[in-house]
């Protein structure tokens, strides 16, 4: 593992993790976990009867002002664990009939679930690992991951990378997300799903909708369009609510609009995309429901 000088992610901090000092993540050669847990509102091909196995690592490669996650992202809850910890907790949620192990925020991490792999494959884990990403990828480290993973499920947040660099502190997010999700495509490829419709391997591409900026989403999804498969899977979240310091933010300081949200939904129609999921509006106005529909 070449955490003495981490370039693990675009970010090249440089820093020497096995001394502690800390980069931009915040994260030591310690892998810390905030939760293991059998999750079901994931999309239906992940999370299917039995949940999906998620594992939620702490902290994070951005600065989301938004995140919703933000305990364990932005502020580090959570507990340090060996590899061998980790690879019995994949082991675990195989023995609860966990659907498959979803990697959340895994980057930080990524030599050491490597490693944690090959263990509990040894132990006889056989379901399909999930690589539960922000998009903020470096290649080289994705081609580190060829082979552990199964089924990569990256964000692609922002089409303009001012955007970018206003709400989550980072350069050149769009470049940066698009080569990584091009080498993932590479490297599994479309979807590929069971006699039961649960994912086995494949790309799946996730896009949070922003109020205030549609177009941004617009742009994320014509481009997916143009430049992958049309047999990729394209899941568009609506459930952005204003958290964190977001509610300190006059243009994130509110849910979609019902015109928002309509306006995305017929922008879908028009591109004619294939596959994927779009969150379901609730009976009133700037309402969501966690559930997805074709």
């Amino acid at each position: 593992m070449n955490l003495e000088r981490c370039e693990i992610c675009p970010h090249k901090c440089g820093i020497d993790r096995t001394k502690q000092e800390i980069g931009r993540c915040k994260s030591t050669d310690k892998v810390k976990v905030a939760l293991c847990s059998i999750h079901h509102f994931e999309e239906p091909c992940i999370s299917g009867g039995h949940g999906s196995g998620t594992v939620f690592f702490s902290n994070c490669n951005l600065n989301c002002i938004y995140c919703q996650n933000y305990e364990i992202s932005q502020e580090g809850k959570g507990k340090e664990i060996s590899i061998k910890e980790l690879a019995g907790m994949f082991i675990e949620q195989q023995n609860k009939h966990a659907e498959n192990i979803n990697l959340v925020t895994p980057t930080s991490y990524v030599f050491q679930i490597i490693e944690a792999i090959k263990i509990a494959k040894k132990k006889g884990l056989t379901i399909p690992i999930i690589y539960n990403t922000n998009g903020y990828e470096a290649i080289e480290t994705l081609k580190e991951l060829e082979g552990y993973i199964d089924v990569y499920l990256p964000d692609l947040k922002y089409y303009d990378n001012e955007i970018a660099k206003k709400y989550s502190k980072i350069e050149n997010y769009f470049e940066i997300a698009t080569k990584a999700i091009q080498e993932m495509y590479r490297q599994v490829g479309s979807p590929k799903l069971d006699e039961r419709g649960m994912i086995q391997k494949g790309l799946m591409i996730r896009h949070l909708v922003l109020p205030n900026y549609v177009e941004n989403s617009k742009n994320i999804l014509k481009w997916v369009k143009e430049n992958i498969d049309e047999n990729v899977y394209i899941d568009i979240m609506a459930q952005y609510f204003p958290t964190y310091r977001a509610k300190e933010d006059k243009i994130l300081n509110r849910k979609l609009t019902l015109d928002e949200y309509h306006e995305i939904e017929e922008y879908v129609y028009q591109l004619d995309i294939k596959n994927g999921y779009m969150q379901e509006l609730g009976e009133h106005e700037e309402e969501y429901v966690p559930k997805w529909e074709d």
